[in-house]
């Protein structure tokens, strides 16, 4: 197996893509596109759900199937992009606790 760089591969920021959506972002690929992921994926995170969908896409386009249109290298929703203006939400910006709650004591 060679050594694959991550900048080499069909898929931009192939290590960051979930598991789930590979899937649907190697539909446009072909068949030594697909292969080659697969190679990388088996010599780097060997995900056993990633290497069943590569190999399971190489059976479809040895069976006839031909890859989708579209553009692979183009970003997707997988990867989210840093947002601004999201919730800066984090432990010290949380509210000072009160006086805590007295369970089963009521005071009149």
């Amino acid at each position: 197996m060679s050594a694959q760089q991550p900048n080499s591969l069909p898929l931009p920021d192939y290590d960051q893509l979930p598991a789930g959506s590979v899937e649907h972002r190697i539909r446009s690929l072909g068949s030594d596109e697909v292969r080659q992921l697969l190679e990388y994926e088996q010599a780097h995170a060997d995900r056993p759900q990633v290497k069943q969908t590569l190999t399971a896409r190489l059976d479809q386009l040895a069976s006839g199937a031909e890859p989708s249109g579209g553009d692979p290298r183009a970003a997707g929703p997988d990867i989210p992009p840093d947002t601004p203006g999201s919730s800066p939400v984090s432990p010290a910006s949380a509210a000072e606790p009160e006086e805590p709650l007295r369970h089963g004591k009521h005071e009149l």
